[in-house]
């Protein structure tokens, strides 16, 4: 059913696990300040106000998670690297060594195992000063600022690292602004789709850079997935599905063919909007990506009928819940078939190789005493995986070309957009809670044992 060379591991973001928010010359980002924007001015430096200052303390237990990792039988780790690490400001000209160091680290570890690494180079993690003395990503300058950056990493990991992402759910700008860089509370829609243009003309202009510096470099986008049904048989609900998927096809459309699909073309029109676009902008946006990949959590449905436009809780992109679906805790409705779906429309479309880089289910995990230590019964967890892979393998059997499937949140991470620890994700249970108590100390879950096994069997276990 999966390749013998399909990459199976996990994922996760600098921002939610590193912590050591003011160590080795590091900047603040937006995700410092995330979600509640404060920043207290102190004898020892600016401290903002969130638990993610600390996170789960990767920053210095890099090489105890990577073991755990390992021990699992990853084949493929996913993690980010922090812009502000590398550029604490993000508009200076030369790159913090300390940063770079760090990451040389990782890979040391990495390398141990025998784990690839899979490198998203800028996951919600803006450098605060592009979004406040910038304007984030509205501002045409962070192009340049991105190209510096990314050629910084190119040259620095150039043979150490293969497999490289651009920007995490870049389709995510248009929804949640903040997490594009953007410090402002209501971005017109003529910002939004500038910074829009912006952020895909810096994708096309690193693509082109990371080939010239290592050919054997093998870039892709990375788009928030979400499969959209209509709600009623009616033919406007219909087509409101279409022109609802249109919004987030056209990221991949511009990533895969390197021009502005008609659809978009109108809506910007329709819309008033106006785009600086230059020649040169449009030579970058020509630069292909080698494939694609996407984060995948939940379906909607779509309907012309504003009466039952409800909102459901998990509905973080639009779309309605879908009445024959059951939900997570979190209000995210819970689709196995939905992936197959996704990965099949992927493949025709585009016929580049698809990555899974984020799936799981976020849960409030019960840490237990047990006679062989503390562990978390997640079988909730072993289930929602186990039904999504068996999907996975359905999909590669319908002949879509999938490179691997990495766990979101392999291990316990601070969420992004709420900053707690209550949601879990993990294989590995972190002890530390809301409040920032908790000693930090990894505790191997069930499903730790549950994919190890899966990983061991290439998947023949899904189905025993």
């Amino acid at each position: 059913m999966f390749p013998n060379n399909f990459l199976w591991g996990g994922a996760t973001a600098a921002n939610q696990i590193e912590g050591a928010y003011n160590q080795g010359g590091k900047g603040l980002s937006i995700q410092d300040v995330l979600p509640r924007g404060v920043v207290h001015e102190t004898t020892d430096g600016p401290t903002p106000d969130n638990l993610k200052l600390v996170a789960i303390d990767h920053y210095e237990r890099y090489a105890e998670d990577i073991a755990l990792f390992a021990e699992m039988g990853f084949k493929v780790y996913r993690f980010s690297i922090a812009w502000s690490r590398i550029f604490p400001n993000g508009d200076e000209t030369e790159p913090n060594e300390e940063g770079l160091a760090f990451y040389d680290r990782i890979l040391d570890e990495l390398e141990k195992y025998g784990i690839e690494p899979l490198v998203t180079i800028s996951h919600y993690e803006t450098p605060l000063h592009l979004a406040r003395h910038y304007g984030g990503w509205t501002n045409r300058a962070l192009i340049d600022f991105f190209e510096r950056y990314a050629r910084a990493l190119f040259t620095r990991y150039r043979g150490r690292i293969r497999y490289w992402l651009t920007f995490n759910e870049i389709n995510s700008l248009l929804h949640i602004p903040i997490l594009g860089g953007i410090d402002k509370p209501e971005p017109s829609r003529q910002e939004l789709y500038q910074a829009m243009h912006h952020e895909l003309v810096a994708s096309g202009r690193v693509t082109r850079i990371a080939h010239e510096i290592d050919p054997s470099n093998q870039i892709g986008c990375m788009i928030l997935a979400v499969p959209r049904y209509p709600l009623t048989p009616s033919p406007l609900d219909a087509l409101a599905t279409l022109q609802a998927s249109q919004g987030d096809y056209a990221f991949g459309d511009i990533h895969c063919r390197g021009y502005y699909p008609g659809y978009l073309l109108r809506t910007l029109r329709e819309q008033g909007i106006d785009l600086d676009i230059t020649d040169a902008d449009r030579a970058d946006l020509a630069n292909t990506v080698d494939f694609v990949s996407f984060s995948y959590y939940m379906s909607v449905c779509e309907t012309a009928d504003p009466t039952k436009q409800i909102k459901g809780e998990g509905n973080l992109i639009g779309g309605v819940p879908n009445p024959t679906l059951e939900a997570s805790e979190w209000g995210w409705q819970i689709d196995p078939v939905g992936l197959r779906i996704i990965l099949n429309d992927y493949w025709d479309r585009w016929q580049k190789p698809l990555f899974i880089v984020e799936n799981g289910l976020g849960a409030k995990d019960v840490l237990t005493a047990t006679p062989d230590g503390p562990t978390v019964d997640d079988s909730y967890r072993i289930a929602y995986m186990r039904d999504h892979l068996i999907q996975v393998g359905e999909a590669i059997e319908d002949g879509v070309d999938l490179l691997g499937y990495t766990s979101w949140g392999c291990i316990d991470v601070v969420s992004a957009s709420t900053a707690e620890m209550s949601k879990r994700y993990g294989f590995i249970y972190v002890d530390r809670h809301d409040d920032g108590s908790g000693t930090l100390d990894r505790y191997r879950k069930k499903s730790f044992h549950w994919y190890r096994d899966v990983i061991a069997s290439n998947g023949a276990t899904l189905t025993d």
